[in-house]
């Protein structure tokens, strides 16, 4: 397993980090205990340092499910939850509130069962707190222990550099990490949220890099209501001629490297994309992890990432399109280089 400094911190974390939001039976899966627990056996054993889960998840099931399995070992790994959806029906119980953001933080840690957490991380963007109240309750907690580093979650850009000088005008704890959907299929995040992390020293952790199990290739045409992906009515988002064009591009590269499946080529991708720490990885079942953990074991040529960045590429929008076309290669570590027809 590969280590990597996560932002502008002494933080090491793997290279796949482990999602555990399919614990508990909400909408993304049903894992309990038992089988939870020897996911979480499969991942130690792979070297995964960092466990991801929040505190909607499951209704809170995932991190009381989380916390069960790591007793006696909870020094083994390193914990990261979020807080800002609904956990009451009172008007202040969402959000990231001052109020909102203790109370959300002590009830994950009594759902996990520990003292502190290691990285906690806005889920969303608040656009009616002030951005001083958030952060400074985010560094209350850390001076209190019971947070060790902070970070955030599906921010733009602009909310990931307002946080950056707000922390560094007021004195707080920096935020060292920023969450956010990338993938073959939704490429958004280097038009300016890799960049600006690269820049500010924000390292990214990486959801939903198999755009919910679509890259894996068992979802082809049709798309029905018994896939998840059907269920949740998105088939339309990565089913498109783009979409099928990635598809192609994977089987393509997974002949090249024998034993690897689609998934493995689609997560090695990601991995190697400038201002990535880490991959995040779930599983409904032992098989599905094991697959997606053995992507570390091995990376793509330079020339299979330009096919899978050819066939997955979409039109910029401005200013991006500008800079890739008179950047003239002044964009370091990102898919924006402008590369030759």
């Amino acid at each position: 397993m590969e280590y990597r400094l996560l932002g502008r911190s002494g933080l090491y974390v793997s290279a796949f980090c482990f999602g555990a939001m399919t614990f508990g039976g909400g909408n993304a899966g049903d894992v309990e205990a038992e089988e939870a627990r020897r996911q979480i056996d499969i991942c130690l054993e792979a070297g995964v340092n960092l466990i991801d889960t929040a505190d909607i998840y499951s209704k809170g099931r995932s991190e009381e499910i989380l916390g069960e399995v790591l007793k006696g070992r909870r020094q083994d790994v390193m914990i990261a939850t979020k807080a800002f959806g609904d956990t009451s029906r009172d008007i202040n119980g969402r959000g990231l509130s001052r109020k909102h953001l203790i109370e959300a933080c002590e009830a994950s840690l009594k759902r996990l069962g520990t003292d502190y957490v290691d990285l906690y991380q806005a889920h969303n963007y608040d656009g009616l707190t002030p951005m001083e109240e958030i952060l400074g309750a985010m560094d209350d907690l850390v001076r209190a222990g019971k947070v060790r580093y902070v970070g955030h979650s599906n921010f733009g850009a602009w909310h990931l550099v307002k946080a950056q000088m707000t922390a560094q005008k007021h004195g707080f704890a920096p935020t060292i990490s920023q969450q956010i959907n990338y993938s073959l299929v939704r490429r958004d995040a280097e038009f300016e949220m890799l960049p600006a992390g690269v820049d500010q020293g924000v390292g990214a952790l990486i959801w939903s890099p198999l755009a919910q199990g679509y890259l894996s290739g068992k979802f082809r045409q049709p798309l029905n209501e018994t896939t998840r992906l059907g269920a949740m009515g998105r088939a339309e988002y990565w089913n498109d001629e783009v979409g099928q064009r990635v598809l192609a591009a994977l089987d393509e590269v997974a002949q090249g490297y024998p034993g690897a499946s689609l998934s493995q080529v689609a997560l090695n991708w990601v991995r190697r994309q400038g201002g990535v720490s880490s991959v995040i990885i779930g599983a409904r079942t032992e098989a599905q992890l094991r697959d997606n953990l053995a992507a570390a074991t091995w990376s793509l040529s330079d020339e299979d990432m330009d096919k899978l960045d050819r066939a997955s590429r979409r039109g910029l929008p401005y200013p991006a399109s500008h800079h890739r076309a008179y950047g003239r290669g002044r964009i370091p570590g990102l898919s924006l280089q402008p590369i030759p027809a």
